[in-house]
């Protein structure tokens, strides 16, 4: 790789910077418009007055960022305006952009371009880009058009949807039509012959053909990610490239010439992303590998880097939005890791292998060493398997995708594509046995703390092993001190997380203290507390996935459940339930609103559990304490099954400060069980219903006078929870604000002094903050 080649670095870096910088603070974009243009102009009189490259260069990342503070400064009174509509309910009539994915809610979740917003009747044209989320919706596929109505949220400056919808009710006004109805319908057949194959390798062969993961189940999703190997699942530059390289090879088979080929290839490449969706990661891979074909056709077919610069500076100008997704810039970073540091660490693997499998091993370490910074950014683990992972199914998976590829598009001939679709099976099979194997051994994963001291720690330890696994062309390596220090780090980075290891393993019960007696889990978005009296335990619902809830109860020194309360059916109370079937002593839950809701209780009653529908007016013990359950009320038709009928359910005990649990009520039901005279106010502790959402009674709060109060809730939501007024109107009762987000688990005693707190992050980790008594 020549400096040459690296002289667009600067152009693409100017663009991101500008990009990210107006996303931000859109205030930015016109301010920077003036000062990128000016300080270009002055950069293009001293490249001609004085002949200088450095100056000319300057001058073009300046227009880049200029063209990108543009696009940002013209967006501002469009996203303004729909900021707006902040909490109104609206219909909203769009062209849906982007494939659906199943969100933790059960929502359908899909991007659209708006064509008409507003409050029913009085709808406006408004083109923005929005996020929605609707309960089922046949037929909305990337180009078809949709009317839904619901409330509105408006996001945060920096995110590309500018609304995320919450719809009440939907309909698709057009389907797709032309080569998107074709596409959807192809996908749509390949999705059926798929499935038809056995697992493991079914639901998962789609998604690495044609980045279609809607088969996916989530314990293999989950998998997938914990082993890092999801990538495998989101078409990427190497799918284009596949795509690209098979036209362009047929092409010359048949005798093309070079503009002929590059045609060609560009036409197939312009096909497989209509059928694939034009993701960002898919738009990106797209228009590096179009830029290398050009590259090919005017003979610098190695010039890999400033295509991708190209690429990135060309797509940041089309939505600079996207320099704030994570699935952009790790698709990026990724790319330009396999361009830049593959093959140094590919000469550096050559010492002890042959050539191409140390060119095979170095690809999935060079894209881990890149990308990891940028994952911790926002994820709360580390996957430690990762690079083990990806090596043991990097030769499965160009064949499953090409075989794969190759069976979507022989729909029309059902006889070849179930050949190729099994064909393609084996080695989908491979990957997804990979996964589920390498992600279930111990300490596959490390739990962080997503930010920028996480990324900056992480950064150091990824530039420490490429240090000491580069090697020049000439076969030298870095300056000998510079191995040593970078030997140094990752030593001491070992021996810190094999330490971090142990205390969330084997030793996470020595560092919880002994006179706990709530526990909030951080379970993500959702909801999950343990309740301890006298050696005996009650789990109340159980997050959205087992693995989370697993943890924190492991590291509290939980093995058996004598009470488990399912406050209602909801994925985020109720996902990671199949955790303790067959460690439960009684169910008490909600009512069952749909048949996977009574598959559960069976499976809790097979497992010994002794399951009843709660209501109010049921009480019983746990060790030391007493427990009433205050709602819903029996044989009430006044709320279906859901979060209005949740079930609520107080305690007090000699060690356990008198608590209440809302799950996930509204303001009306709030306010009905405010008046049936079960409440016994003040309660020490709180759980805030429905994870600090704006529905919410204030009267309900002010009666409860808690002097804690506990947001179980996710860093990663679309709601905006725990909403600040939510959070306001509990603070104004005098009570202490504890979220699961920004302090992981909670935990609650009882001491002579009062209550006592202990949190996973604070500034003070090994000092228990002491709480008053209740208001």
């Amino acid at each position: 790789m020549s400096r040459r080649d690296l002289r667009l670095v600067p152009v693409a870096s100017a663009a991101w910077v500008a990009a990210l910088a107006c996303a931000f603070v859109p205030a930015l974009g016109w301010w920077m418009l003036a000062c990128s243009l000016s300080t270009g102009a002055a950069l293009v009189f001293v490249a001609r007055r004085q002949g200088r490259g450095g100056a000319s260069l300057a001058a073009l990342a300046c227009a880049g960022a200029a063209a990108v503070a543009l696009t940002c400064a013209i967006s501002i009174p469009v996203r303004s305006a729909a900021a707006e509509l902040d909490g109104r309910i609206v219909t909203v009539e769009a062209d849906v952009s982007s494939s659906s994915t199943t969100g933790a809610d059960g929502r359908v979740w899909f991007d659209a371009q708006t064509v008409r917003i507003g409050p029913r009747g009085a709808e406006r044209e408004l083109s923005v880009a929005v996020r929605v989320g609707v309960d089922a919706l046949d037929d909305a596929v990337l180009g078809a058009r949709i009317r839904v109505t619901g409330q509105v949220m408006a996001t945060e400056p920096f995110e590309r949807a500018a609304l995320v919808v919450f719809a009440t009710s939907s309909e698709v006004i057009s389907p797709a039509k032309g080569v998107f109805a074709i596409a959807a319908a192809t996908r749509a057949d390949f999705v059926t012959r798929a499935v038809r194959l056995p697992e493991p390798g079914a639901g998962l062969l789609p998604g690495l053909a044609v980045g279609d993961t809607t088969a996916v189940s989530a314990e293999l999703n989950e998998a997938m990610l914990t082993s890092g190997l999801s990538h495998l699942t989101a078409v990427s530059g190497a799918n284009c490239a596949i795509v690209v390289g098979a036209a362009f090879w047929f092409v010359a088979l048949c005798g093309g010439g070079r503009k002929t080929r590059v045609g060609v290839a560009l036409a197939t490449l312009a096909a497989f992303v209509v059928l694939v969706t034009p993701e960002p990661s898919v738009i990106r891979a797209a228009t590096m590998a179009g830029l290398a074909m050009l590259s090919v056709l005017l003979g610098r077919p190695s010039a890999g880097a400033s295509v991708l610069c190209l690429a990135v500076t060309g797509i940041l100008v089309s939505d600079p939005w996207l320099a704030a997704t994570p699935g952009f810039a790790l698709s990026a970073a990724a790319t330009g890791a396999l361009v830049l540091l593959a093959p140094p660490i590919a000469r550096g693997l050559e010492r002890w292998m042959p050539h191409p499998l140390a060119l095979g091993i170095a690809v999935p370490i060079a894209a881990q060493l890149v990308c990891g910074p940028i994952i911790a950014l926002f994820a709360e683990q580390q996957s430690l398997i990762g690079i083990v992972a990806n090596m043991l199914a990097a030769p499965a998976a160009p064949i499953a995708t090409v075989v794969g590829l190759l069976a979507c598009l022989a729909a029309p001939v059902p006889f070849a594509a179930d050949l190729l679709a099994a064909s393609a099976w084996l080695p989908a099979a491979w990957i997804a046995t990979t996964a589920t194997t390498t992600a279930a051994m111990p300490g596959a994963q490390l739990l962080v703390v997503p930010g920028i001291l996480t990324a900056a720690i992480v950064l150091v330890l990824s530039a420490a092993c490429a240090v000491l696994l580069c090697r020049s062309r000439a076969g030298a390596g870095p300056p000998r001190t510079m191995q040593r220090a970078a030997s140094a780090v990752l030593v001491v980075g070992i021996a810190l997380g094999a330490a971090r290891i142990l205390l969330d393993g084997p030793l996470a019960v020595v560092a919880v203290p002994a006179d706990w007696s709530i526990a909030a889990c951080d379970v993500g978005q959702g909801d999950s507390l343990v309740v301890r009296s006298d050696a005996r335990i009650a789990v109340i619902d159980t997050g959205p996935e087992p693995e989370a809830l697993t943890r924190c109860l492991s590291s509290l020194g939980v093995e058996r459940v004598d009470l488990l309360v399912l406050t209602h059916f909801d994925l985020d109370h109720a996902g990671g339930a199949s955790a303790l079937v067959g460690r439960v002593g009684t169910m008490l839950h909600g009512p069952a609103g749909e048949p996977e809701d009574e598959s559960l209780i069976a499976a809790f009653a097979a497992g010994g559990a002794a399951a009843v529908e709660a209501s109010a007016g049921q009480r019983g013990t746990l060790g030391d304490a007493n427990w009433r359950v205050l709602w819903p009320r029996a044989n009430q038709a006044a709320f279906p099954a859901g979060n209005d009928a949740s079930v609520v359910i107080d305690m007090e005990g000699t060690d356990v400060p008198r608590s209440i649990f809302l799950g996930d009520l509204s303001a009306t039901p709030q306010r009905l069980l405010a008046a049936s005279g079960l409440l016994r106010p003040p309660y020490e502790v709180v759980k805030v219903a429905h994870h600090g959402s704006a529905d919410q009674d204030a009267g309900l709060y002010a009666a409860l006078s808690p002097a804690v109060a506990l947001f179980s809730v996710g860093a990663d939501n679309d709601y905006g929870h725990p909403r600040e007024e939510t959070m306001d109107l509990v603070a104004a009762t005098g009570a202490s604000v504890l979220r699961t987000d920004q302090q992981g688990r909670i935990l609650v005693g009882r001491r002579e002094s009062g209550l006592v707190v202990w949190t996973e992050r604070s500034d003070d980790a090994d000092a228990p903050g002491e709480v008053g008594g209740p208001g």
